[in-house]
């Protein structure tokens, strides 16, 4: 406590010499303008804030702070409170504590407000403070931690009076006009509930020689400066009388050099506190512009420099220079937490999921109207249930008994099947610097997957000879047996298509009886669906035909063919990739009313792309290849008949 007395009292006495100048006629106040800890999502560490205490000295309080969309500066002289003056470190609250003194058009909101908050004879304080608007540089914390961590506070750009602050700014003493603090442990704001003793008695001032030296040295360990420059600083200033202001000048004639000379590695932001990039953002952007990616949206304006290809974004990670498969941290050309394999996951899943886009809208995600997705999180059994409806409410008596509702379900089982592969990536293929193959890997990847799902749908239908899957109910997905017997679907018709045969279809579909119980005497005794499919489905040789039915004014004439797509018809029509009988056809009703067809995923609908490849991996030492895997595991089961219809036209 002793040792904490002496030094704030040599920076209470060198602030109490001009405290009359900075305060005025009408007196000031002592503030707590940031504290350590987090606050909009960034942790302050006590210690970046010691080393930010010069840039603190001379900022303005404006009352509020710039509205969100003027960053940039221009702030209103209306809102200017005041001048903050003669920082210093309050090690009680582990904040920087300023003189604040009221000037500008907004001054008397601060002394007004300074004095409610202040005064004794308070009972409600309303929750207002001071909140810094600050340039800085940060980094991601740890991988569980929801905050990023500040290591740098490059400019302190205001110091405003607001509403709720997020870390920690509060008035601290009112000071009348030539006043010092009350000690060196200043009781603040009734409502921080800081349990502080005061201590009054003063410490004996040191001498003049020990008083210059300790400003010296406190300013060269706020300045955080290389120890380097704090020589070359402490030798000017040592052993003599100084003015503090040349100190201040040769501290930041100091610090512009050694800006100067690392310049480079400086981040800047807006004038907020927004997003921060390091070296991990800059050489993600990298990878993604060389393997045409689309970027993150917070590294959409980033500046990245332009890589090569392959070889330079390998060898400046790696070092691995002999192509041995390696990391080699003395011959990499930059010394970051990036890793080859992590970067170039990230951008070919990036191309992955934008080609799964590109094929979609050419046709391949079909499936998507007639199915619904699920996501598990676990790759048990899949069991769809479909529960029955009540297929009527019978009549009960006054004083009668209710009776037992006959009501059921039909649980259909779906096993999950893992599909995938890899393809090498070779160190000959870094060192030769083919970077267009490479690129044109996910691609590949992305389009085996999309057809994969498109092929498993398709089978629902195509499977068994054309009949599809075996249900839990017994029958085969399509079939013509009666739906009052057990496993009858009434699902399966032979005629071509046409337009009589669709209504015939569509006709069926909103006919067929709803489900109460798997049981006998209840079997398509429901309630009718009274759903009308929604969906065509055709092979590519019907396609034509299939659009002259649902789109009655489509005809032949090539424009009249464009004029009927600009207006946007629905698209009813589904030509499937895979079939190949160009007679068959089908009829689905919307997913949405009546859903059928079910697709189960685990970790996404896309495939997954992992890439393996380090020194220690069997592949690199055995092959010399990287190897670029794919994985995908999916569930394909049809839980409902009734929304279905096939035609199987006879040959």
């Amino acid at each position: 406590m002793d040792q904490f007395c002496e030094d704030t009292a040599v920076r209470l006495a060198l602030e109490v010499m001009d405290v009359g100048r900075q305060t005025g006629e009408a007196g000031g106040f002592l503030i707590l303008a940031i504290s350590a800890g987090v606050g909009n999502g960034w942790n302050f560490p006590a210690e970046v804030l010691r080393r930010s205490l010069p840039l603190w000295d001379g900022v303005e309080c404006f009352v509020d702070h710039a509205a969100q969309g003027n960053l940039a500066g221009g702030r209103s002289i209306r809102d200017l409170g005041g001048v903050c003056s003669s920082p210093g470190w309050d090690d009680t609250r582990r904040g920087i504590r300023l003189l604040l003194n009221p000037t500008g058009p907004a001054a008397e909101v601060i002394r007004s407000v300074g004095q409610e908050v202040l005064s004794p004879s308070a009972t409600a304080i309303p929750r207002v403070g001071f909140s810094a608007d600050l340039l800085l540089r940060g980094a991601q914390a740890g991988v569980s931690d929801n905050h990023k961590e500040v290591r740098e506070i490059i400019k302190v750009l205001s110091v405003d009076l607001v509403h709720n602050p997020a870390r920690g700014g509060a008035f601290l003493q009112a000071l009348s006009a030539g006043a010092a603090p009350q000690s060196c442990m200043v009781k603040g704001n009734r409502n921080m509930n800081d349990d502080v003793v005061e201590t009054s008695p003063e410490p004996v001032p040191p001498s003049a020689a020990d008083l210059w030296a300790s400003l010296l040295e406190a300013r060269l360990t706020a300045s955080a400066l290389p120890a380097v420059a704090c020589d070359q600083v402490r030798l000017q200033f040592s052993g003599r009388i100084f003015e503090p202001a040349d100190l201040d000048k040769a501290v930041d004639s100091a610090r512009r050099l050694v800006t100067g000379l690392s310049g480079s590695s400086v981040v800047q932001g807006p004038g907020r506190i927004t997003e921060m990039f390091d070296s991990r953002d800059q050489l993600q952007a990298a990878a993604d512009d060389l393997f045409g990616a689309e970027r993150d949206p917070r590294l959409t304006g980033l500046k990245a420099a332009r890589l090569s290809g392959i070889r330079e974004l390998y060898l400046t990670l790696t070092g691995d220079v002999e192509m041995h498969g390696g990391y080699y941290p003395e011959r990499a050309r930059l010394a970051t937490t990036a890793d080859f394999s992590g970067l170039v996951k990230n951008s070919l899943n990036k191309v992955i999921a934008n080609r799964w886009r590109e094929l979609g809208e050419a046709g391949y995600n079909w499936w998507e109207l007639i199915a619904c997705v699920e996501h598990f999180d676990s790759l048990q059994q899949i069991t769809g249930t479909l529960v029955g409806t009540v297929g009527d409410l019978p009549e009960v008596a006054e004083r009668g008994e209710y009776q037992e509702l006959v009501v059921g379900d039909s649980p259909e089982t779906a096993d999950w099947k893992k599909y995938g592969g890899y393809i090498p990536l070779t160190l000959e293929l870094i060192d030769r610097d083919e970077t267009r193959k490479l690129k044109a890997y996910p691609r590949e990847l992305a389009a085996a997957g999309l057809r994969k799902i498109s092929s498993l749908v398709s089978a629902v239908f195509t499977a068994n000879s054309h009949v599809g899957p075996t249900l839990a109910d017994g029958g085969a997905l399509f079939n013509a047996t009666a739906v009052t017997t057990a496993g009858g679907h009434k699902n399966l018709l032979t005629a071509a298509l046409s337009a009589a045969e669709w209504d015939a279809v569509c006709t069926a579909v909103y006919n067929q009886p709803m489900l109460i119980k798997n049981a006998s005497g209840v079997y398509g005794m429901g309630p009718r669906m009274a759903v009308n499919p929604r969906y065509l489905l055709v092979p590519r040789a019907l396609q034509l035909a299939a659009m002259k039915i649902l789109y009655p004014s489509l005809e032949n004439a090539a424009a009249i063919y464009s004029e009927n797509m600009q207006r946007g018809q629905p698209g009813d029509v589904i030509t499937v990739p895979e079939w190949t009988d160009a007679t068959n056809w089908a009829a689905a009703c919307d997913p949405r009313i009546a859903p059928a067809v079910f697709i189960g995923e685990r970790f996404g609908i896309m495939p997954e792309i992992f890439l393996a490849g380090d020194e220690l991996s069997p592949a690199v030492f055995t092959h010399d290849e990287h190897r670029l895997k794919v994985r995908h595991f999916l569930a394909v089961w049809v839980n409902d008949f009734r929304p279905l219809h096939k035609s199987n036209v006879a040959g």
